[in-house]
């Protein structure tokens, strides 16, 4: 599953379960309060209206929204118990500030403000963490490898061919080294992207416990409906501190509408059961979409540094570890003898096969390294339940620079990332599968050491 991918399956289970929620509240509030609930039906599709803004990336306060939402249900309902009485707009602002000192919806605002902050700070968070893993994949797809690589590729792919040895592959400890020198600045995003990668995986587990998007969308109507009743159940108390506070208002003259319309609060809902959570389109619900994200996660550790044991490990490229004998050294048939290097740039100095100036760091790279950073850190803020604002993180570290990589006209736009599981390579355990599709004019020089491994893997 690529990320793009991942992204979506997240993107359309909760955008769907925000209009599940809003659906079975408008379905039971129509059906239970009818017209009554028609006319101030508004205060409740703005509260999810300001909610899907919010996930969507909009610059949207919660805690604000939702002392606003209780706010302005308390002045309807205000409204709705003393109907024998006129309000102005001054009298309803006055009303509105008595919101956090009477508590007429008892503790349901709270808990709920507390329960959706955090569901939807680790919602937001996540998708955005998986749009950045997705956009740093792109960009590092359209690094131009070096002169050095190339001159090391067309060595180590050609030569034998030159030698009279047609049907030799390369040594896979060559491979390893050739591969490490072309890929030594993607090596060096490794402990970004692991952090990145440990960061998703706390947010995560937010997903999955209790203030998951689901466990706090799914029951919502019925939490507002339990406000809703605390305040019919105390409603003559309100009333009383609250013209003690703002006034005794004007009565409205009598008609057939000024009765009391208590009546119409007294049907409690049954109780909310676990049971009963609905299903996505894709037929499963969230929490099991997130395992499976996670596992994918997962798979995508030390994805950098094991980049050239996956491409190395295919028997279409090297000769393999046992025949290690019978293999292209680079020079004739045999063993390859030079150790192999580490990872990373600055390992690169003394790299036999492949020209690696260290001193020279590709600013593109670098971009990605800082994106990353940038966003790990508002992963970390939202598993701790504080708000982030997002703009782009890409664009906050990467912007247009002067760093290599390729132009839109030059570089496919949609590269992203696939992760599956790969065969151990040397001295790596689980090495995990993924790479770059190159830019179109390079496929010729890299059309079997790398794009072999890479058209596979990458689809």
């Amino acid at each position: 599953m690529t990320f793009t991918a991942m992204t979506k399956a997240v993107v359309d289970t909760q955008r769907e379960l925000l209009e599940n929620s809003e659906k079975s509240l408008n379905d039971m509030f129509t059906r239970t309060y009818g017209q009554l609930y028609m006319q101030n039906s508004e205060v409740f599709q703005d509260l999810f209206a300001e909610l899907k803004r919010y996930y969507t990336g909009g610059n949207v306060n919660l805690e604000e929204m939702l002392n606003d939402f209780w706010a302005h249900l308390l002045e309807r309902m205000f409204q709705l118990v003393n109907p024998q009485y006129q309000f102005t707009e001054d009298y309803l602002e006055c009303i509105s500030k008595y919101t956090d000192q009477l508590q007429p919806f008892g503790d349901v605002p709270r808990k709920l403000k507390i329960q959706v902050t955090r569901a939807f700070v680790a919602a937001r968070a996540f998708v955005q963490g998986l749009t950045v893993g997705r956009e740093v994949a792109n960009r590092v797809a359209k690094v131009i490898p070096t002169l050095g690589c190339i001159r090391a590729l067309m060595k180590m792919m050609y030569c034998p061919y030159c030698h009279g040895l047609p049907t030799v592959k390369p040594c896979n400890n060559y491979c390893l080294n050739v591969m490490k020198g072309c890929l030594a600045n993607q090596a060096d995003l490794d402990t970004e992207w692991n952090l990145f990668v440990d960061a998703m995986l706390l947010v995560a587990e937010r997903l999955e416990g209790p203030f998951n998007i689901e466990a706090v969308l799914d029951p919502i109507d019925l939490k507002i409906s339990d406000a809703i009743m605390n305040m019919q159940d105390h409603s003559l108390q309100v009333s009383a501190k609250v013209f003690q506070g703002c006034g005794q208002p004007k009565p409205m003259k009598p008609t057939r509408r000024t009765r009391s319309t208590s009546e119409n609060f007294n049907l409690r809902f049954r109780p909310y059961s676990p049971e009963e959570r609905p299903t996505t389109a894709a037929g499963t619900n969230l929490d099991r979409l997130v395992t499976d994200v996670k596992e994918k996660l997962k798979l995508a550790k030390k994805f950098w540094s094991t980049l050239p044991y996956n491409i190395c490990n295919d028997d279409k490229v090297t000769a393999g570890v046992p025949d290690e004998e019978d293999c292209w050294n680079g020079h004739t048939k045999g063993r390859y003898l030079p150790e192999i290097m580490n990872d990373g740039l600055t390992n690169q100095n003394n790299n036999p096969e492949v020209d690696v100036d260290i001193t020279r760091p590709d600013t593109m790279i670098r971009q990605q390294i800082m994106a990353l950073r940038v966003m790990t850190n508002k992963l970390k803020n939202a598993y701790n339940g504080n708000d982030v604002n997002f703009q782009d993180s890409i664009d906050e570290a990467s912007g247009s620079g002067s760093g290599s990589g390729c132009t839109d006209e030059m570089c496919s736009p949609e590269s992203d990332i696939s992760i599956t599981e790969a065969p151990p390579g040397p001295n790596k355990s689980e090495p995990k599968d993924s790479s770059v599709r190159p830019c179109p004019h390079w496929l010729v020089i890299l059309v079997t050491s790398v794009l072999l491994v890479l058209q596979r893997q990458w689809r």
